[in-house]
């Protein structure tokens, strides 16, 4: 006789349905969160109010996690963006691994599939600074090497989206042979 697993398995928490007006919403937040409820309302084609009842909605479901001023990084003294592969013996996700997170350079940090186990996105004044960054990341134990890819132009650099791709853009599509 098998045993019972059932309350073993984590359930997956039920997201709340989301409806294109909370689409057209989120995506206007992404655009500009500092608009109005009545500017968003006109936009999305809702009252104020029913706009400020969705918001609200979609900041207690978690959907809505904050609203983050963007910022300039080459303004702000650090124009080198660069994505640093750390590679790692045994699971890359240490305590002294994550102590790098207090640094202001780091913007992001993924644990990843592949030949890497970290992935960091850092933005550095200069390539002495990212330089000195990667030498606190040699000096974590378990650390066995890292790759780094400096951007040299961003094309695009966004929020996450709330739409919706139903189809591909043609434009991404091969050209019909005759």
């Amino acid at each position: 006789m098998g045993k019972n697993t059932e309350n073993l398995r984590q359930k997956r928490s039920q997201q709340p349905a989301i409806d294109a007006f909370d689409r057209k919403i989120l995506a206007e937040l992404a655009a500009d969160s500092s608009q109005s409820y009545a500017r968003l309302g006109q936009a999305v084609g809702l009252s104020a109010p029913a706009v400020h009842e969705r918001v609200r909605r979609l900041r207690q479901s978690g959907i809505i996690k904050g609203v983050h001023a963007a910022l300039d990084g080459a303004a702000l003294g650090r124009p080198l963006l660069a994505f640093v592969h750390v590679e790692a013996a045994g699971w890359g996700k240490s305590e002294r691994l994550m102590q790098v997170l207090q640094f202001p350079e780091v913007e992001e940090m993924h644990s990843v599939a592949g030949d890497a186990s970290v992935l960091f996105k850092v933005r550095t004044a200069s390539p002495q600074a990212l330089e000195a960054f990667l030498g606190q990341i040699h000096a974590v134990p378990g650390v066995t090497g890292t790759r780094s890819y400096i951007a040299l132009s961003t094309y695009l650099e966004r929020p996450v989206q709330a739409g919706v791709t139903e189809t591909w853009p043609e434009v991404l599509l091969p050209e019909p042979s005759s």
